[in-house]
């Protein structure tokens, strides 16, 4: 059995870590707030944009999208992997990694592919084993739309000249502190077919519009890729949040645990010792009466 000594230590380094613990918990909780306020937000503005985009692009016979809507033969792809910087987040950068490597072994194999990291933790875990486009990580150091849409230029800059034949993007998207999934969106070229939900749930609609459709269509097209990616960003930014509180919430109650049952430990190793003492002491005067 340790002796006293040890167990007080241990006791202590559990109490000191259950102190650091708590106090990312409550960190990460205020952070959480903001970052969801911000994607529930944007989420209606995101959807109304991109519902906007399939009825314009519904009513036009010719294909006025150009190199955008280009359907090309996949063999150059460019995967977005969106996760944090820093880790203790419980399974949030794992999910995306595992996400990403069953592409690389599965739907991707053959293919040039390279990653565009916005995250420290995808940058250091693919650098070793894939090309690394660009590192864009320090995106969180101060998260903002104009930052993002730099990014989203990019792409599109890249995938017009036909360094990319596919842009997808990787992230987790927010359901709730407990829940984050992982999705696999296509980036470029853009899709404007409806889908058949989308076909269901749709009313006639009779737009009036100035310019022409075209015209709108060529400017709507850039917004709403940047809307995709400044929300996927934000998901993101929810996600790790919400896991990160999560992890410490659970690493808090297991270190409260841990605590207790070395307190209990502690007190029968002590009570052990004392009662070893009193045999000692019996022993000797009886020893002198002897």
């Amino acid at each position: 059995m340790p002796n006293l000594k040890d167990i007080r230590n241990r006791i202590t380094s559990v109490g000191s870590t259950m102190q650091i613990t708590s106090a990312m918990k409550l960190v990460s909780a205020a952070k959480l707030k903001r970052a969801t306020d911000s994607i529930v937000q944007l989420r209606p503005y995101a959807d109304k944009l991109r519902e906007l985009l399939q009825n314009v692009s519904s009513t036009l016979e010719a294909e006025v999208g150009g190199a955008l809507t280009e359907e090309r033969e996949v063999n150059k792809v460019l995967l977005v992997v969106i996760n944090s910087n820093r880790g203790l987040c419980g399974g949030y950068n794992s999910s995306i990694i595992k996400k990403v490597n069953a592409l690389l072994a599965n739907e991707l194999v053959g293919k040039h592919v390279e990653i565009l990291a916005i995250g420290k933790k995808a940058n250091d875990t693919f650098s070793k084993t894939q090309t690394i486009y660009k590192n864009a990580s320090s995106i969180w150091d101060n998260l903002n739309f104009a930052d993002v849409a730099e990014i989203a230029d990019d792409l599109v800059e890249k995938f017009t000249a036909g360094d990319f034949d596919q842009i997808r993007i990787i992230y987790n998207q927010f359901q709730n502190a407990a829940v984050q999934i992982v999705q696999d969106e296509q980036f470029l070229p853009v899709v404007l077919e409806k889908t058949e939900e989308e076909a269901n749930n749709s009313a006639e609609l009779d737009y009036i519009f100035n310019p022409s459709k075209e015209e709108i269509l060529r400017d709507l097209i850039p917004q709403t890729l940047k809307t995709q990616l400044f929300k996927a960003v934000l998901d993101a930014n929810a996600s790790e949040h919400g896991a990160r509180m999560t992890a410490m919430h659970k690493a808090t109650d297991n270190a409260s645990e841990l605590q207790k049952g070395l307190k209990i430990q502690y007190n029968k190793a002590r009570q052990a010792a004392i009662t070893n003492e009193i045999l000692e002491i019996v022993g000797g005067a009886e020893a002198l009466n002897a």
